[in-house]
């Protein structure tokens, strides 16, 4: 073969390995750019979850704040709720043991008024409607007895 078709196949292949070279050069550098956009895009999408999980945190910190701050006042409520019974309970018992103390001077002072019944001095029961226990009347569904038949009024037959 000639030299000079020897030096055209070698330069033929030194060309194409300079283009198989530059190819490959280009084609690493798109995918190098490929790779960045990526990268970029997924930076990207990781501070907007970063983001959205700092807001979540602070509302679920807010919502459990707002949680221990309404326990807190119904804590306070109840307390003060049985604050209150103790004191009225304690009232109570203070008007009770008072009530025992007036009842026993009255009964110093009266013993046959003060045994708890309420009555006066005629025998009658005092109270709001003790004139009118003088006149109760019989029942008028019970039956007479024995000894009032014929005291009523007129039957007819």
């Amino acid at each position: 073969m000639d030299t000079w078709l020897i030096v055209v196949l070698v330069v033929v292949a030194v060309a194409l390995i300079a283009l198989l070279v530059l190819f490959l050069s280009k084609r690493s550098r798109v995918t190098g750019a490929r790779k960045r956009e990526q990268a970029r895009e997924q930076l990207q999408e990781a501070q907007i979850r970063s983001a959205r999980a700092d807001k979540d945190q602070a509302m679920a910190e807010e919502q459990s704040a707002h949680a221990r701050r309404e326990l807190a006042e119904v804590q306070e409520r109840a307390a003060l709720a049985e604050q209150q019974a103790r004191e009225r309970a304690a009232s109570a018992d203070e008007n009770r043991s008072a009530a025992e103390d007036l009842r026993a001077r009255a009964h110093k002072a009266a013993p046959d008024l003060a045994r708890g019944d309420t009555s006066r001095d005629d025998g009658a029961p005092a109270g709001r409607h003790a004139d009118h226990q003088d006149t109760v009347q019989p029942d008028a569904t019970q039956a007479p007895r024995g000894d009032e038949q014929g005291t009523g009024g007129a039957t007819r037959r």
